[in-house]
């Protein structure tokens, strides 16, 4: 039996939703789910005895920032990210290919791999397709994201086509340089261009991937692009496998993708708007540190109150934030991450209780 499995529990009646759960090395993960990103093995602000309380089961790291610092030969000496950062759910690595885009001034692109410039140093790395597995397995996470070209918005697409292509070409390299045990995604590219999102889903819906994820979206296209790319692309996917839409996070992009078949999601927007002063609501984004709330003592908005942070008021929240103090973007970052734990946790129940139209009427606001 494969170390990650997949199992279909329910369909929506009005949708493609899918409810399910996802069998990992480190516990079953109800789906769908939304992962917290802890880029450098730390969700911002927050610890893993947060995460576990608000009910999150995985994580998002990144491949790259563990390769450069610490090192992946540490984490490996010190039994593990799970270990390492104290987690005891389920985790994911990002492979490095968003930043084959994010890094494009600092980085050079050819079918053997990628060789970067350090953002810490300067330092010269190369990462074909197969040290990015390796680095994966020495992390031992659940889910390890194969290494691909992830291209920029806008582009031709000539260009889209290229990456997708080396996308492929890299494929049965990542495949092939997993240790024993490991679970590796493939990931589908093809840019805005849906016959090319076709072509690549074939392509690699043809390896033995454990799940396959929905790559270069949210990567500055408007979201009227966004949508026609994952509803076409999601139904291509193996219906016995998870599905996962990279990178994408708002309330409503993410109720989109569930109804289109995606099982799951990450991005850093709960924790980044957080350190921004924005909260999310049932009423809609909240700037907290906006005047109005200096001297209120009832909830931002009665409908998202939650025990992590329901003691404090909106005037304190707003003193913290104005007066730069740590503890304001923590408790915004806490009130974020119960908002999306909460509407994962009312996502599942809808499809199962087949009430996915209350649902969308209770976040139209989101």
């Amino acid at each position: 039996m494969p170390s990650v499995r997949y199992e279909l529990l329910a369909t929506c009646p009005h949708t493609g939703a899918r409810r399910g759960r996802l069998h990992t090395p480190h516990g079953t993960v109800e789906t769908p789910f939304f992962m917290p990103v802890g880029t450098v093995g730390s969700v911002k602000t927050v610890g893993s005895e947060d995460l576990e309380g608000m009910g999150f089961q995985q994580v998002l790291s990144n491949t790259y920032h563990l390769s450069l610092r610490p090192g992946a030969d540490l984490v490996e000496r010190l039994g593990g990210l799970h270990g390492f950062m104290g987690w005891r759910g389920s985790i994911l690595t990002d492979s490095g290919g968003y930043q084959v885009m994010s890094l494009s001034k600092t980085r050079t692109i050819s079918d053997d791999g990628v060789v970067f410039k350090s953002h810490l140093d300067g330092s010269t790395h190369f990462m074909p397709p197969e040290r990015s597995i390796q680095i994966q397995g020495q992390l031992g996470v659940d889910i390890s994201m194969s290494l691909d070209e992830c291209p920029p918005y806008p582009c031709t697409k000539d260009e889209a086509a290229a990456a997708m292509e080396r996308t492929h070409r890299w494929a049965p390299r990542n495949l092939a340089a997993r240790r024993e045990g490991q679970a590796v995604f493939g990931i589908v590219q093809g840019g805005v261009h849906l016959d090319l999102r076709t072509q690549s889903a074939e392509t690699l819906r043809a390896l033995p991937f454990e799940g396959f994820a929905v790559g270069g979206v949210s990567v500055g296209e408007p979201t009227e692009m966004q949508y026609p790319v994952v509803a076409h692309t999601a139904p291509l996917l193996p219906a016995d496998k998870a599905r996962y839409l990279m990178g994408v996070g708002h309330p409503k992009d993410i109720l989109h993708g569930v109804a289109c078949g995606i099982d799951m999601f990450d991005c850093v927007l709960p924790t980044r708007m957080a350190r921004h002063n924005v909260l999310y609501t049932l009423q809609g984004r909240m700037n907290a540190s906006n005047q109005k709330f200096a001297e209120q003592t009832q909830p931002f908005d009665p409908e998202s109150v939650f025990p992590q942070t329901e003691r404090y008021t909106p005037a304190y929240l707003r003193h913290l934030l104005k007066a730069g103090e740590p503890l304001g973007p923590r408790l915004a970052s806490l009130h974020n991450l119960a908002f999306y734990a909460r509407m994962m946790s009312e996502i599942r129940d809808a499809i199962e209780q087949g009430t996915w139209p209350a649902l969308m009427e209770r976040y139209q606001n989101a």
